[in-house]
This record gives structure tokens, C-alpha cells and sequence, in this order.
């Protein structure tokens, strides 16, 4: 067995293997890799005879209140396990630092496909429309589901999603150390001062619906998982739609976006057949206003900050950590483009 790794980024296995027999009967050779592209909780693929696993850890150093939380992860992948909302299945949770350090679940690995290019460029224009339309239908599916039939009714506070999120995201932003990015500022006051009426509706927000978070089936379109729940919680549906709807509005530079593609040659449906899509199978919910898009802007410049931040503390998972500074900037100013 190998010993500890780095620990920001890496497990000792032989105190992993100890845990996973005790906790899964998991007996016999055991291999961890790590997954990489992620920029959140670091990931790893464990395989110990037939049994293929997933392992997510919080990261070491300094974190924001309320980051990493890889608890509420597992909690919510528990509640959904016996839903029609495609997840992989928890199998156990660990807080015990004694172990790897930092708290970890282990849940059950999908075979399938992600896609992290979101031009799909190894698919065929079908292939390419079906995988959108069908991220469209796995998210109303999702937001359909009653939190508190599912024992998720303390999983946030209801009411006023998007005032409450808009003053966190940006007292995140005011206590970090960066600066000189006055797009994220100007975009948080045209976002208090277009704040909508709160209209009552609930549902489990993912909070980072995007292509590269879904698993696909091998042999056909059909999300098969949907993945990273760092960030849900108790939430309105369109703060998920208005964020799934970025790629649209942000180029392939831009953290891969789809803006400025030849989407009808390629056969990926436009922004608008994507939401139509959406309400096609959602239950009723308001129309999407620019407000929410823009929020969702305004919120992932503020995830960019902390990425970056992350980076200059030497704690980031992702390789490109340090080049995505620059984005947070973009990403407020193609906010400000929605606002007219």
C-alpha cells in the first residue's frame, strides 16, 4: 500500500483500505486514482476486486464557511437514491480525520459518459441535441421532487432564494483578499436593484447544473447521474436553469462555452429550445428573466474568486487553478451584458 500523498490532493490508501473493510467488507488489492479537471472537492475512482467506488474529500487549508461541505453531498444523495432522479448510491460517510484527513464519502461508481467539451465534438448532431434536451429533462425532474417528501425540508431556508443568495455570494466576494474587479460590484447592485418578487417557489436546487456534472449512458443519450452537490440546498428551480443557461452566453474561452458556435450545424439546440425543453417537463414555474441568468453570472465570477484565491494558498485541485482568475472579471461583465 502507498502511503500519504499530497495532502490537498491525495489519500493514503492503507488508511482507506482499513476503513473501507471495516465499513464495506471491501477486502483485498485496492488502486486509487485521482480524477482530475474538478476545481472543488478533490475526487478519486477506488477499485478493490469487482467493485468500482468513488471517494470525494474535502480539501486541506483554510476554507470558506460552509465550502466543501461533503455532509450535506451524501445527505442529499441519500435522500435522492429512491427518487427517479438519477444518482449514483451512497455508501458511507467518514468525519473522522484520523483517516484521510479531512471528511469523505464514498458512493457507488456509474458507468457512463461525461462530457466536459460542451461542443460534444466526438458526437453526431442527433447525439449532440439529445444529450441538451435530455440535461434538460434530468433537471426538471429534479426540481419536481418535494423536499420534504424525501426528508429534505431543513435542507436550506425557503423564502427569499435569490435576495439571500445574492447578499452571500457577494459578502463572499467583499471578504476576499482579491481585488480590482469592479464588473462583479456593479453587477451586485443592478442585482439588488432588480431583485424579483419572492413567488414561493421550492425545490432542491443542485446549484451547479452543468453538462460536465452529468453522466450519460454509453449507448444512448440518457443522463444516467447527476453528479457535484456541493452546492445544493433548498432553492428556487429557475437559479438552476438560469446557471445551466451560461454556456449559451459564454464563449469556448470562457471555461467552454458554446457562445459564438455554429450550434444549428452542430446540432445543439438553442438557449431557447433548451428552456422550452425544460418546461416542457417541469412542473409550473415562473418564466426565466434576465435576472436569473445574470444572478447565475454573478454568482460563478464569485466561485472564480475563491478558485483563485485557493490557488495562491497552494490548497486548489484543478491544474489551472492560477489561469482562472481572469474569468471571474468575464463572467460579471457577460452578466452585465443581460442587463441591457
Amino acid at each position: 500500500m502507498a502511503g500519504a500523498m499530497t495532502p490537498s490532493i491525495g489519500v493514503n490508501e492503507a488508511a482507506l483500505a482499513d476503513y473501507l473493510a471495516r465499513e464495506l467488507d471491501l477486502k483485498g488489492g485496492m488502486t486509487v486514482t485521482p480524477i482530475s479537471g474538478g476545481q472543488s472537492n478533490p475526487t478519486f475512482f477506488v477499485t478493490s476486486g469487482d467493485r468500482s467506488l468513488v471517494l470525494r474529500k474535502q480539501p486541506e487549508g483554510r476554507l470558506q464557511k460552509g465550502a466543501h461541505a461533503v455532509d450535506r453531498e451524501f445527505r442529499v444523495l441519500s435522500a435522492l437514491t429512491n427518487t427517479d432522479v438519477p444518482v449514483p448510491r451512497p455508501l458511507t460517510y467518514c468525519d473522522d480525520p484520523s483517516v484521510l484527513g479531512t471528511p469523505f464519502y464514498v458512493m457507488e461508481r456509474i458507468d457512463g459518459r461525461v462530457f466536459h467539451d460542451a461542443s460534444l465534438p466526438d458526437l453526431s448532431p442527433a447525439e449532440r441535441r439529445g444529450v441538451y434536451l435530455s440535461m434538460a429533462k434530468a433537471m426538471a425532474k429534479l426540481h419536481a421532487v418535494r423536499p420534504e417528501n424525501i426528508g429534505l425540508s431543513d435542507y436550506g431556508s425557503p423564502g427569499n432564494y435569490f435576495e439571500r443568495q445574492v447578499s452571500r455570494w457577494g459578502r463572499q466576494w467583499r471578504e476576499s483578499a482579491l481585488t480590482g474587479m469592479p464588473e462583479i460590484d456593479q453587477l451586485e447592485r443592478w442585482l439588488f436593484d432588480n431583485m424579483p418578487d419572492d413567488d414561493g417557489a421550492v425545490s432542491i436546487a443542485h446549484g451547479d447544473f452543468r453538462l460536465g456534472n452529468l453522466i450519460f449512458d454509453r449507448d444512448s443519450t440518457r443522463v444516467a447521474g447527476i453528479l457535484d452537490w456541493e452546492l445544493s440546498t433548498l432553492g428556487h428551480p429557475l437559479a438552476d436553469l438560469g446557471f445551466c443557461c451560461m454556456a449559451w452566453r459564454t464563449t469556448p474561452a470562457e471555461y467552454g462555452g458554446i457562445r459564438d458556435l455554429d450550434m444549428a450545424g452542430l446540432g445543439i439546440p438553442t438557449r431557447t429550445e433548451f428552456v422550452d425543453e425544460y418546461y416542457r417537463h417541469a412542473t409550473p414555474t415562473a418564466p426565466l428573466e434576465p435576472f436569473h441568468e445574470a444572478f447565475a453570472l454573478f454568482r460563478f465570477a464569485v466561485i472564480f474568486v475563491g478558485i483563485a484565491e485557493r490557488s495562491k494558498q497552494g490548497n486548489a485541485v484543478g491544474d489551472r487553478a492560477a489561469e482562472l482568475e481572469h474569468l471571474a472579471p468575464a463572467f460579471a461583465r457577460r452578466g452585465l451584458e443581460i442587463t441591457g
